[in-house]
């Protein structure tokens, strides 16, 4: 957890000094007063965005179900402990060890699937991030494009990396890339 913190502390002091070089630059050759910048924040897209909500809506059904499968799991397994310790007096020893043994078994694949089943859900959430972070990139484009704007940056969360410490609302242009998302993206 610190390495990807100091990897994220990292990430931020290297943006920030881009951005502050590429403001040197266009202060000193004269061109500041044509720069514009804004920010976005692509978490708030997804959400948003009609496209996005019903992506998300699809990952949340899918981890859903596949929490119902695990939920029976445990069910099951609460059921066979349960009758496990009910017959353990009326079992012999040999009968005993295989039934434990067999219910080990059962929770060991238990455990199995349930960590190919985060795995999964992991696996579907980077597929979608990936996807729609290239949507949200091009909507942004078209956004600047249009706006005239030469730099946009990602504001971050508390969540993620927070890069923008402050921006005044004027140039932030969340809404901006979510109407734009939507159009292209119907």
């Amino acid at each position: 957890m610190l390495v990807s913190r100091m990897g994220a502390g990292r990430k931020t002091c290297i943006v920030v000094a881009l951005v502050l070089t590429a403001g040197l630059v266009f202060v000193s050759s004269g061109v500041a007063a044509d720069f514009k910048m804004g920010v976005i924040d692509p978490q708030v897209v997804l959400e948003k965005a009609k496209a996005g909500k019903r992506a998300l809506d699809g990952l949340r059904e899918y981890v859903s179900t596949r929490q119902k499968l695990l939920s029976r799991d445990e069910e099951e397994l609460r059921n066979t402990e349960r009758q496990l310790k009910e017959q353990a007096s009326k079992l012999s020893d040999t009968e005993k060890k295989d039934k434990e043994t067999a219910f080990r078994t059962k929770i060991q694949d238990y455990q199995k699937r349930a960590q190919e089943f985060n795995q999964e859900v992991q696996s579907k959430q980077k597929e979608l991030v990936d996807d729609y972070m290239k949507r949200i990139a091009a909507a942004t484009q078209t956004v600047a494009d249009k706006g005239g704007f030469q730099l946009i940056l990602d504001k971050g969360s508390e969540q993620t990396v927070k890069i923008v410490i402050y921006n005044k609302e004027a140039i932030d242009l969340t809404e901006q890339v979510i109407k734009e998302f939507d159009r292209v993206n119907k």
